[in-house]
């Protein structure tokens, strides 16, 4: 499957704003950063994890847009392999909320056809968190609806690591030459190895960077940085985004590629 081709969304009548209709071009894959939880409630006088809570019912907004819009892959950036340096109760209830998510939510997203993959590494999370992770794969490893990826534990950098250490062993053990490895090879070692590249990636906050956030599949993504803190984000918010990555023409290092439409 090429994730590289310029038509990867479909065209959709919508109501991004107001009550004009306008074509969108839907990303087949669109990823987020889930950024500004500890400052929408700072700036409300609310606790961190207040904010956090908030975020969870963005999330779900998320989910149903992309539901709504057709977008076949949904990534999340839920929790950073650098998010381990937060306060430790800030960390519990991080986790507290995955488990609530997935005991509440999960029938819901079956029900809805929702494939859930998790992404990341799971050596350093406890024995339970794993099991719930492996639940919510196992239980919609057969839907064939919008696949939602949840970044977790996740790390660009540690991922292509993890990657590279896996050739290296391969080599090694004499299963890979090394001049067969080239740019296919270490995709199908990444975490992504079965899903296309986003062709948007989303930001809140007003943030512009990536924060080791799919480095290497977002080399050709659009990006669109959103100044409203993640609880903030909802259906017109995503509409926005779809709307500016309408709006771009994407070359891929090449010449400009005309829209349809």
């Amino acid at each position: 499957m090429n994730s590289n081709a310029d038509d990867s969304g479909a065209e959709l009548l919508a109501k991004p704003s107001g009550t004009a209709v306008s074509p969108l071009s839907i990303p087949r894959h669109v990823a987020i950063i889930m950024d500004g939880n500890g400052r929408w409630a700072q700036g409300r006088g609310l606790s961190r994890t207040e904010g956090h809570r908030r975020g969870m019912e963005a999330v779900r907004a998320a989910v149903e847009t992309s539901r709504e819009l057709g977008v076949s892959y949904l990534t999340l950036f839920s929790f950073s392999s650098e998010n381990w340096s937060r306060p430790p109760l800030e960390i519990q209830f991080l986790f507290g909320l995955l488990r609530l998510f997935i005991q509440r939510d999960l029938a819901n997203l079956h029900r809805n056809g929702v494939r859930v993959t998790v992404i990341g590494d799971r050596v350093r999370l406890s024995s339970d968190i794993r099991s719930l992770l492996e639940q919510a794969e196992t239980l919609t490893r057969d839907n064939t609806g919008l696949r939602l990826v949840i970044a977790f534990n996740y790390g660009a950098r540690d991922e292509i690591t993890r990657a590279v250490r896996r050739l290296a062993e391969e080599v090694a053990n004499g299963r890979l030459a090394p001049d067969a490895i080239d740019e296919n090879t270490i995709r199908s070692r990444l975490d992504t190895a079965d899903m296309p590249d986003p062709d948007l990636v989303i930001r809140t906050s007003g943030e512009m960077r990536l924060s080791n956030f799919l480095l290497w599949q977002a080399a050709y993504a659009e990006l669109v940085f959103l100044p409203a803190y993640w609880p903030d984000f909802d259906r017109a918010a995503y509409l926005q985004a779809v709307e500016e990555y309408s709006r771009r023409a994407r070359r891929f290092g090449g010449i400009a590629a005309r829209r349809s439409g």
